[in-house]
């Protein structure tokens, strides 16, 4: 069974963009080498990758154009997309999901084996949490704050305790925390 992975870059202040969409200044600072091996390596373990709208057309938009090991998994992989609104997913390898969210997103993690990766989409995310899941959290800190935009987690989610697996410092001063949710509360 695959566990859906969350991997977001976030300001020390908790922000996971700017207030405007795509703004993330912060991520040219977290980004190393130590970093583009860490995304080789989180792909190389995924068999799809999990997204919203927003995040979708981001996404899509900018690695159908780029190249090298990042570009070519992210082009490669299947990718689902929530959205009631899309009418075509013209990605390749892309899939929509318009309804049942959470029952979509449990049968997925019943046809993969390897882990399910989720990014940026944060209206989404709020959703899986409250669904119970999310198997695991991976955050990289930046060496930012950024004082205003949008939080990565919002107020309203589920509570949840959560039991840390793995802390590792990457260059530039930022730091990878992973965490595994426990029971809910």
């Amino acid at each position: 069974m695959g566990n859906l992975v969350m991997w977001n870059i976030v300001t020390v202040d908790g922000y996971f963009e700017g207030k405007e969409s795509w703004d993330l200044p912060w991520h040219e600072l977290l980004w190393s080498e130590d970093l583009e091996r860490l995304s080789i390596e989180q792909l190389s373990s995924a068999d799809a990758l999990l997204f919203g709208r927003v995040t979708y057309e981001g996404m899509a938009k900018y690695w159908t154009t780029e190249v090298g090991a990042i570009a070519e998994y992210m082009n490669s992989l299947p990718k689902y997309v929530t959205s009631t609104t899309l009418k075509t997913a013209e990605w390749n390898n892309s899939i929509i999901i318009k309804s049942n969210i959470k029952e979509e997103v449990k049968k997925l993690k019943t046809i993969f084996k390897k882990d399910i990766y989720i990014f940026g989409s944060s209206m989404l995310l709020q959703e899986l949490i409250n669904y119970e899941l999310v198997d695991e959290y991976r955050i990289g800190i930046a060496p930012h704050i950024h004082g205003s935009g949008n939080l990565l987690f919002k107020p309203g989610l589920l509570e949840q305790n959560l039991k840390l697996i793995k802390v590792q410092q990457v260059k530039n001063d930022g730091i990878i925390i992973t965490y595994q949710p426990q029971k809910t509360i």
